[in-house]
């Protein structure tokens, strides 16, 4: 399962997501037929049980299709809509069968902010901790006021209409549910997006020549090259464990980790980057700033690699001395021996 999707998410991002796609993008133009593409291949519902309509593929095969996202600088919603419509799933409700789909946490009779995709999506998946519910709302007659991250991605504030509750059921989530998926989310999609930047800056280091010679044989650089791909491997094991742990739900420390490890990550990838490119990786004619304004944009959200080392830290703290190898190592070994 692993193996198909990775291969069939990889090729079709590389053939559809081209600079111009993404430029367009960021002007507002939907990329319909791309979007088109990813529900013919039923992707949206990689993560839904066979029996509600879905794939059925764990979260560790699902990891390899976020990445993808954030390695091509996807410009659609489909990590967003895969989560999505695992909520819907875990609390027993069948996912709509076609339409982009996303999330948010918060309540239904409130505008709803930093909402990703709003004015694209035709339906919202609301968890709502307080009154320990999930619902799927209609987004047809709601009210969207415009707004995106620094990247360009639409993050927009969404008010719900009367009437646009479709379906609901409780659940048992904790508060954190919808902010520690979109961390496990972002977290592999900036892993994805630094291991594309090591791949750029690597070529880019064998072709341009300074003083008689590429740039890449400078041990200085050398040494830079060396630190971002580290970081991209960090940034990939950590997410990765993430995704391993989220068996159903994501899993508070690993995912903690993961958001931290690769939101650091993204700080340094970014500046390595543009130190490497020099002034041409700043102008916006060139391409990598499709990657770099992504890293700064998705560390900031759900929250920031600061926010979740202190969150993990307390954790840690909180178990005791006798407590922390039982706290590091248990959902290891409950994934080990199912």
């Amino acid at each position: 399962m692993r193996t198909l999707l990775q291969e069939t998410i990889e090729r079709l991002l590389a053939d559809a997501v081209t600079p111009d796609l993404l430029r367009a993008a960021e002007t507002g133009v939907w990329p319909a037929d791309l979007w088109a593409e990813i529900e013919a291949l039923g992707l949206p519902f990689a993560a839904v049980p066979e029996d509600l309509g879905g794939t059925g593929a764990s979260w560790s095969d699902i990891f390899v299709v976020v990445r993808a996202c954030g390695a091509a600088a996807a410009p659609v919603p489909l990590p967003e809509a895969i989560f999505a419509n695992s909520l819907l799933s875990s609390a027993g409700l069948a996912p709509p069968e076609n339409g982009v789909i996303v999330f948010a946490t918060g309540s239904s009779d409130a505008p709803l902010a930093d909402v990703p995709w709003g004015r694209h999506a035709h339906w919202l998946v609301l968890h709502d901790a307080k009154a320990g519910r999930i619902a799927l709302h209609s987004l047809a007659d709601a009210g969207i006021v415009t707004d995106a991250n620094v990247a360009g991605e639409p993050r927009d504030i969404v008010t719900l209409a009367l009437g646009s509750l479709v379906a609901e059921a409780a659940t048992s989530a904790s508060t954190d549910a919808v902010v520690l998926g979109g961390a496990m989310l972002r977290s592999a999609q900036m892993a994805g997006a630094l291991g594309r930047l090591t791949e750029v800056n690597a070529d880019y280091a064998n072709e341009r020549v300074q003083f008689g010679r590429p740039i890449g044989k400078f041990q200085a650089v050398q040494q830079q090259l060396a630190v971002l791909a580290t970081q991209a491997a960090a940034a990939v094991a950590a997410a990765e464990a993430a995704f391993l742990m989220a068996d159903p739900a994501p899993d508070l420390l690993t995912t903690a980790s993961a958001k931290a490890v690769s939101g650091e990550a993204a700080g340094m990838g970014a500046a390595i980057a543009h130190a490497v490119f020099g002034a041409i990786g700043f102008t916006h004619e060139h391409s990598l700033h499709f990657l770099t304004r992504r890293l700064w944009a998705w560390r900031a959200e759900y929250g920031s690699d600061a926010f979740w080392a202190e969150r993990l830290g307390r954790t840690i703290a909180a178990a005791g001395d006798d407590g922390l190898w039982p706290l590091v190592t248990g959902a290891f070994e409950e994934t080990s021996n199912p």
